[in-house]
């Protein structure tokens, strides 16, 4: 038996599953994963806020794919864009407070799919699991 394919294999089936129960979680209030995560990177951010170029590097999309994703933030009141005041050239995207309570929600359903997630296993199997996933991220 191979356990790398089996261990790779796992972890896929695993991610496909919470990433379908997360795309059909956002449906329901017309989210998708990429502007969820915008906005989770722009709560993150100095002031709630970051050039367009700053968010097309963090999300690892082209400036089309960053700019579409704002703009239907925009239009939805998550974040306001603006220009730098220094050089015009530069685009500046915030995060608004309905965008921050948006990520407020989305991290408590986070927190309950975790929960679910994890609640075959102890709180020194959770611990363990952990640790070992994030030994294994590490090496890659």
């Amino acid at each position: 038996m191979n356990t790398s394919w089996d261990c790779g294999l796992l972890m896929k089936q695993i991610n496909d599953e919470l990433q379908k129960n997360a795309n059909n979680a956002l449906r329901s209030q017309g989210m998708t994963i990429a502007q969820l995560d915008t906005l989770m990177e722009l709560n993150r951010a100095p002031e709630g806020q970051c050039s367009l170029k700053e968010l097309e590097q963090l999300l690892h999309v082209a400036q089309s794919t960053a700019a579409g994703i704002v703009a239907r933030l925009e239009q939805k009141g998550f974040v306001q864009g603006f220009g730098d005041a220094a050089d015009r050239r530069v685009k500046l995207v915030r995060i608004t407070p309905a965008g921050i309570e948006c990520v407020r929600a989305a991290q408590h359903h986070r927190d309950e799919v975790e929960e679910k997630l994890l609640s075959g296993l102890t709180e020194t199997e959770r611990d363990i699991f952990c640790a070992l996933l994030k030994k294994v991220r590490d090496s890659l």
